[in-house]
């Protein structure tokens, strides 16, 4: 059986097309899942411009944030059905025997392949997925909510596993993508008040933040990190794709505060680090997530204490997918939905 799919085949800009591939079967600690909705990630545009900074399989069929039902189970499965609604995590390949795998930190594992760049993912109708990346996925979560459930690990690990917000503490957001965005949304979950701060073609993302109980900026943020004491900010959580935003978090951020650095940016540095030995500055990286994060995500979608649907832009047929990475490239929305089924 064929299916179509949305195959990233070179580096070169541009290099993503529709094509035919074989539907995948399982092994024997394996479950096929037909896809019905994948999220659309800034690390899927910045493969198709070429953009990007991390070595790709090519060809490879892109998507990483999913979610289905099992169509298929390998032999070995045990406690999962065909038809059970699952998401699934991203660490599609990793050392089993690796000392930070044995930790339970398989994210930071460096034989780790993930969906979408090391191994095909999900913009097409079936995957095949190790049963160790299953999660269920609760009542009443539709699966375009449950699609975005790898975003917000990575916003959970981000504002909550990898900085220290304390109610009450004023937390600046740089980047209003979506990642940005579902921040924001965590940071106002752990009591902070928050800033979501953008560009004047940031408009239509800035606006969701301000649905999570945000301010919105546009421009300086200065002068509300510190207005509480002139200090600044207690922290950053930087989720811009550019390098030149560390530098305004370290304007930002006051002395002894952090800045949780998410956002990918290759470009290099052309400032002194000197202001985080000066102010004495936490400066944690932030990547993926783990178990334990999904877990928690999926409980707060599952009881509504978080909802990601304000988050999601549109929902566009798999064929249209063209359509959907150029809606996001430009801005327009924060997070488009591809329905392979």
């Amino acid at each position: 059986m064929k299916s179509a799919a949305v195959v990233n085949y070179s580096a070169e800009p541009r290099s993503v097309e529709l094509r035919e591939i074989d539907k995948p079967d399982p092994g024997p600690d394996e479950v096929v899942l037909a896809v019905q909705a994948v999220g659309v990630c800034g690390s899927d545009l910045h493969q198709w411009t070429g953009s990007h900074s991390w070595r790709v399989n090519y060809p490879v069929v892109l998507g990483h944030e999913f979610g289905g039902m099992i169509a298929a189970l390998g032999s070995q499965v045990r406690d999962w059905k065909e038809g059970d609604r699952v998401v699934s995590e991203t660490a599609a390949q990793i050392d089993l025997n690796n000392p930070l795998s044995r930790q339970g930190l398989y994210n930071l594992d460096p034989a780790r392949r993930g969906f979408g760049y090391g191994v095909d993912g999900a913009m097409t109708q079936f995957v095949r997925v190790p049963v160790r990346c299953l999660h269920r996925v609760p009542d009443g979560v539709s699966m375009e909510s449950a699609a975005l459930t790898e975003p917000t690990c990575v916003a959970y690990s981000a504002v909550v596993a990898n900085a220290r917000v304390r109610p009450g503490d004023r937390v600046v957001v740089l980047g209003p993508g979506a990642i940005g965005i579902l921040c924001a949304a965590m940071a106002r979950l752990c009591g902070a008040q928050v800033a979501l701060v953008g560009l004047d073609s940031d408009k239509a993302r800035l606006d969701i933040g301000r649905t999570y109980g945000c301010d919105v900026i546009i421009g300086d943020a200065g002068p509300w990190a510190r207005e509480r004491d002139g200090l600044g900010a207690d922290g950053i959580v930087d989720a811009a794709g550019s390098s030149a935003t560390l530098k305004i978090a370290l304007d930002l951020v006051r002395p002894a505060g952090w800045i949780s650095k998410v956002g990918w940016g290759p470009q290099p540095l052309d400032f002194s680090l000197d202001p985080v030995v000066q102010k004495n500055v936490t400066l944690q990286g932030s990547f993926s997530h783990n178990w334990p994060i999904w877990e928690r995500v999926l409980a707060l979608l599952g009881s509504r204490q978080l909802d990601v649907a304000p988050v999601i832009g549109g929902v566009w047929p798999l064929v249209q997918w063209n359509e959907a990475f150029q809606r996001m490239h430009r801005g327009e929305v924060a997070k488009a939905v591809l329905r392979p089924s």
